[in-house]
């Protein structure tokens, strides 16, 4: 009777054991290949996103689509966005128009502004596309800062995508580090789950 009653405990404890481990995988796998969190590490992309805030990342749909403009996407820059480098020399009234052609192991997030094939430029802090100013209500302008006036059109690269911080005075980005390509890119930011008054769809 006592044997019994202590095979059955082994058995209770060993299945619980299973289920955890099972449980753990299920859970890392679904961050490592489906939805990962991301904490908001800078101001750049506020008034949208504050630092601290967090948000879940769709890492399925970039395998079978493009990013589309105005999208928030988290991604790897390029290796240039660690020494505020451009792949190429360009005038100082322009973007830069090509990335350096590694990656950085840093993950940011911003949001597509420039699409391939795009003519863009940066006139006050506002993104103009082949001639016409994009509707941008997300963001905050700004006009003084170093990389706001940038009036010389680029041609977005094809196969990559120009981002910009919604914080235009305060946003390290493709103005200063060039179009990102679409490998590079680890997905679309869609859910913002902290704080409990920010929760919500982006």
């Amino acid at each position: 009777m006592a044997q019994s009653k202590q095979r059955s405990t082994t058995g209770s404890v060993i299945e619980l054991v299973t289920i955890v481990a099972v449980a753990l995988g299920l859970a890392l796998a679904i961050q490592a290949f489906v939805v990962k969190p991301f904490r908001i590490p800078s101001e750049s992309m506020e008034p949208t996103l504050d630092v601290g805030q967090r948000v879940l990342v769709d890492r399925i749909t970039m395998h079978f689509s493009d990013p589309g403009r105005g999208d928030v996407v988290v991604f790897k820059p390029p290796a240039g966005a660690d020494r505020d480098q451009c792949g190429v020399s360009h005038p100082a009234d322009q973007a830069c128009p090509r990335p350096t052609p590694t990656r950085s192991q840093t993950n940011f997030i911003k949001r597509v502004v420039g699409l391939p094939g795009d003519h863009l430029k940066v006139i006050a802090g506002r993104v103009w596309i082949d001639g016409k100013a994009l509707k941008e209500p997300y963001i905050r302008p700004s006009s003084d800062c170093e990389i706001c006036n940038l009036p010389r059109e680029i041609t977005v690269p094809p196969g990559t995508f120009f981002m910009m911080g919604d914080n235009r005075g305060e946003s390290d980005d493709s103005r200063t580090w060039g179009p990102v390509p679409k490998k590079w890119i680890i997905g679309k930011a869609f859910f913002t789950y902290w704080p409990p008054k920010r929760i919500g769809t982006l």
